[in-house]
């Protein structure tokens, strides 16, 4: 497979099969090769990698090839997190999104109106305003496959309409939309050998830029102070972001309700009930 998308003749496999999977080419040059599980998905995280890349802001592994099913992209050698790394990655973050995008819910050029985040399917529809369009497009369609699955209870769901309905006073100042990596949780950020991070497996969208640093916070991630120090000195957040960080992990917390069941739904609730109670 990797030889068929590169053009280059394979070595070896090496690690664990199945999918990603890491590949000696000929030469010696270690490649993942990763299989799309849902149609559309490939394309979607190939247009997404191009498109944060073309920013220049924040690295990204590139893509040496790929078709409807695979992708084979540069393998990143890691390293250990530390401070300095951190606060360039802060700056660097902070570029991505000042990059822009067409409109909230912008897809990346090339990039399918249905994509994924995960393996949860993730519609990039745009929206004028960044409360109507989150409300609709990111919250209440994840509540609605909670509520099928059997995940929240139709009552329980009540709790993320309300915060729908407050989101133009919840969100905060208005702001341009961002070029988001989507999918920002820790396990994406790669910090490379080299003392650069790199970002992997984005569900990239335009957005609001505290959508990826809310997500970022969610599951830890190493040096985080480090990272919003770095983050704030190039592009300083509005008054009381702090206070919105659950209003915004509320996306990522019903995914995740939606795909690994009951206890994010109670994480999710939680955060909605107390989004409510400010």
């Amino acid at each position: 497979m990797a030889s068929r998308l590169t053009g280059r003749p394979v070595g070896v496999a090496r690690g664990a099969s199945g999918s990603p999977a890491e590949v000696l080419l000929d030469d010696g040059t270690p490649v993942m090769v990763k299989h799309g599980d849902a149609p559309g998905a490939v394309r979607a995280e190939v247009a997404g990698l191009r498109w944060l890349a073309a920013a220049g802001a924040v690295r990204l592994p590139a893509v040496l090839g790929y078709d409807e099913h695979w992708m084979v992209t540069e393998r990143v050698a890691t390293g250990r997190p530390d401070a300095e790394a951190a606060l360039r990655f802060g700056h660097a973050l902070a570029a991505l999104h000042a990059s822009g995008a067409p409109g909230f819910g912008a897809a990346p050029p090339g990039g399918p109106e249905e994509a994924y985040i995960g393996r949860a399917p993730m519609r990039n529809v745009r929206g004028a305003r960044w409360p109507d369009w989150y409300a609709e497009h990111r919250v209440l369609p994840y509540v609605r496959g909670a509520v099928e699955r059997g995940t929240l209870r139709p009552d329980e769901a009540a709790v993320f309409e309300r915060v729908c309905a407050r989101l133009p006073d919840l969100a905060g100042p208005a702001e341009p939309p961002a070029r988001l990596h989507g999918d920002l949780w820790n396990g994406n950020v790669l910090w490379g050998a080299d003392g650069e991070v790199r970002l992997i497996d984005p569900a990239a969208h335009g957005g609001h830029r505290e959508t990826d640093l809310a997500m970022l916070q969610l599951f830890g991630c190493p040096c985080l102070e480090h990272v919003l120090a770095g983050y704030q000195e190039a592009a300083p957040l509005a008054d009381g972001w702090r206070e919105r960080v659950g209003v915004h992990q509320l996306f990522p917390l019903l995914v995740h309700a939606v795909l690994f069941g009951r206890g994010y739904a109670e994480q999710a609730l939680t955060v909605a009930r107390g989004a409510l109670a400010a």
